[in-house]
């Protein structure tokens, strides 16, 4: 069972940065393709951004796509953690995000269908004020 936390989130002004952090425990995620997907009320719950198991494939959506981008590190003695690097934020950018990890070990694709996902953090929340 793995268990995400996200942090990093908070309230910011039009064209700054802001970098969000997803940690993992109770099992690595060295062999899980990780995602960032973001959710505004009344909205479906979109994909961000997506990266390979072993990082060396990362996807974005188009509408984060040059702003955004995701990275992983695997530390020695933690199960690893994620990141969403976001730049240029815009007002639109405001949602809940979420980190979540493939259901699928080792999966050759960065799939965007949350029903792929088996593992969500609680979200954290970005403010993109104009």
């Amino acid at each position: 069972q793995v268990q995400l936390v996200e942090s990093g989130g908070g309230l910011v002004q039009a064209g700054d940065s802001l970098r969000l952090s997803c940690a993992a425990s109770g099992r690595t995620l060295s062999s899980l393709n990780m995602a960032w997907f973001r959710q505004v009320p009344g909205k479906e719950r979109e994909f961000v951004g997506g990266v390979s198991w072993n990082g060396l494939r990362t996807k974005s959506a188009d509408s984060v796509q040059g702003r955004f981008t995701i990275s992983r590190e695997n530390a020695e003695g933690t199960e690893g953690t994620v990141y969403l690097h976001m730049k240029n934020l815009k007002p639109e950018d405001t949602a809940v995000y979420f980190c979540a990890a493939d259901r699928r070990a080792f999966r050759a694709l960065l799939v965007e269908s949350k029903q792929d996902y088996a593992y969500w953090g609680q979200g954290t929340q970005v403010t993109v004020n104009s």
